[in-house]
């Protein structure tokens, strides 16, 4: 079988290991004779699995005691109407309009009656090529938090500096650079996380929630409901027992490698390897604000729809997948999360040179998104 890389933006590559791990476990979970995927969530297998998957999140994270991780799901995408359902009721929330994850969220809490919703910053005035700066003394400080998407996907830029909001809490969709470079969790009041990027496979949701956030409302369901969910110990329901189990086994992988440190060293060399390609190449670019680039999520263009497209086909073929840009802005774009192989890395600058000798090119003026 030839070497596949796959680039996708998620549901994402997995560590090798890990794959081989809950292949051998699949069948007969821990001499349980019964497979992981059978597992009662009321057992005692799956209560050692998913009180082992909090503590090594913990670990990873530095998550103090006074916060609650809660295992849900619905993806990133439901916590933009639990998020502000149970935080902001009749309370002004801002939020800070960095691309397409950002709009979605503003616009699902827009639907929320009770909900003042107000933008404090956007960078769509030039087409989210970079993140927008915040006034402190813009931001009311009684309102219930200000949120931010750290890590934008499908326009590849991040925040590399967090904004500062005073006593207002700091909410951050953290869905596609979780676990990819340290932060201090104690910075935020809410981070959230759809686990098919850096944690593990879709259907599951990662919620880090300060306790003194969680208040119960007879007026939620109680399936969006953050005090019963945490009161519950994220077993209300049937969670997602096999995405669960399968985030501990990714974030025992990361903590044999070292931990967030270390493969924060080997993600920024994986970045650093593919942007210096692009910078350096006269037939690709980068449409973003270098100050603000992602090193999870890396867009490039050539400027040419024709030629875009060309690549596209042709990557695939050799073998990378999931290579070409999201709909919305188009080009291409390369996913390096955690479990990416730097080798990936090497073989696409060496395909990148070469298709760029075959078929010539001269960069263009023009560095936005070419379908903008």
């Amino acid at each position: 079988m030839k070497t596949i890389y796959n680039f996708s933006a998620g549901p994402a590559v997995l560590p090798k290991p890990v794959l081989e791990k809950v292949q051998e476990e699949l069948l007969n979970y821990r001499n349980s004779g019964m497979s992981v995927l059978e597992l009662s969530h009321r057992s005692p297998w799956f209560e050692d699995i998913i009180s082992q998957a909090e503590k090594r999140l913990r670990e990873l994270m530095d998550i103090p005691e006074n916060y609650q991780v809660l295992f849900l799901q619905g993806g990133a995408s439901l916590q933009f109407s639990m998020l502000p359902l149970n935080l902001a009721k009749n309370q002004k929330a801002y939020y800070v309009n960095t691309g397409s994850w950002s709009k979605k969220a503003i616009s699902e809490a827009k639907k929320i009656a009770d909900v003042q919703v107000e933008t404090l910053a956007s960078s769509e005035d030039e087409h989210f090529t970079y993140i927008p700066k915040i006034d402190p003394a813009t931001i009311d400080q009684d309102a219930a938090y200000v949120h931010i998407t750290t890590n934008n996907t499908i326009e590849g830029t991040v925040y590399t500096d967090l904004p500062e909001t005073g006593k207002v809490p700091l909410v951050a969709d953290m869905s596609s650079n979780i676990l990819s470079a340290p932060y201090d969790v104690r910075k935020f009041g809410v981070i959230y996380a759809g686990a098919q990027k850096n944690i593990g496979p879709a259907g599951l949701t990662v919620v880090i929630i300060r306790d003194d956030l969680i208040n119960r409302s007879d007026t939620i369901s109680a399936m969006l409901d953050y005090k019963i969910q945490a009161d519950n110990h994220s077993l209300y329901n049937t969670p997602p027992t096999f995405s669960i189990y399968l985030a501990k086994l990714v974030l025992e992988w990361l903590q044999e490698l070292g931990g967030v440190p270390a493969i924060e060293q080997l993600n920024r060399k994986k970045a650093r390897l593919l942007y210096e390609a692009i910078d350096q190449s006269d037939l690709f670019q980068s449409p973003i604000r270098i100050a603000d680039r992602s090193i999870m999520n890396i867009p490039f263009i050539t400027g040419n729809k024709e030629v875009d497209a060309q690549f596209n086909k042709e990557a695939q073929a050799a073998g990378f997948e999931n290579l070409k840009g999201h709909r919305s802005v188009g080009g291409m774009r390369a996913s390096l999360y955690n479990a990416f192989p730097i080798e990936g890395v090497y073989d696409l600058i060496d395909f990148m040179h070469k298709f760029e000798k075959n078929v010539g090119g001269k960069k263009t003026n023009d560095i936005h998104y070419q379908n903008i």
